[in-house]
């Protein structure tokens, strides 16, 4: 995926999670933050961010903060809904090397399965797979951890996901990197252990992983590493 206009500017303060104050062009401006994680150890005073410019001039808000530079990592994409796009156009046209599904025949994002919207249902012939997709924003030691704060609804989706693997669906979960240099993803047990419990339970029950790990530049967002994890049954 791309940004069609981007610039950077310096991160100041971030009053809410929606909202942060960023020095662009000499003079400080809110913007919109397009994640509303945490990203405590990104979004800090004097952080160099990037900023994308929306085609909307009725906007309240002129830009949205996209990434981040953090020190000895370099770029990272913090656009939480950046994960679902590159996904889907990785399973529509995915490059030679990284096909998975040279047989996807059909292909649904934000399906209803359960009580829950899963990001993508799709089908390989008679197969039928459902894939939920999770961006991963945060590093330590070189490698990613998920979730970065308590996610019930990302509970939530492993229970559905859980329950579609029971009734025959084959099942993944989609983690995407959003930074280079960085293949391998845990979950985050110190943050949120329950999430660490499910996510050992659902591959036990056949939920397949996926680490998607990814190039970044300011106005691009691209898969080009992929790490496939499964129980052995």
């Amino acid at each position: 995926m791309k940004y069609i206009r981007t610039k950077t500017a310096i991160f100041r303060e971030r009053p809410n999670r929606f909202i942060a104050n960023v020095e662009v062009d000499g003079t400080v401006q809110a913007v919109h933050v397009k994640n509303t994680g945490r990203c405590r150890e990104l979004l800090i005073p004097g952080a160099r961010v990037v900023l994308s410019i929306p085609d909307n001039p009725d906007r309240k808000t002129k830009y949205d903060l996209v990434g981040v530079y953090r020190e000895g990592l370099g770029l990272v994409n913090i656009d939480s809904q950046a994960p679902n796009q590159v996904v889907k156009e990785w399973l529509e046209n995915p490059p030679k090397a990284l096909e998975i599904f040279p047989d996807i025949t059909y292909l649904k994002p934000e399906y209803t399965y359960g009580k829950s919207r899963i990001d993508f249902y799709f089908e390989r012939g008679e197969k039928k797979a459902l894939m939920e997709v999770k961006g991963v924003t945060l590093e330590r030691e070189g490698i990613a951890y998920f979730p970065d704060a308590p996610t019930q609804r990302g509970i939530k989706h492993m229970e559905e996901l859980i329950h579609a693997a029971e009734e025959g669906y084959e099942t993944y979960l989609a983690f995407v990197i959003q930074m280079e240099g960085v293949n391998e993803v845990r979950a985050n047990i110190n943050t949120h252990p329950k999430f660490g419990e499910i996510l050992e339970k659902a591959k036990k029950k056949g939920v397949t992983l996926f680490m998607l790990g990814c190039k970044v530049k300011e106005q691009e967002l691209l898969i080009d590493r992929v790490t496939c994890v499964k129980e052995e049954t």
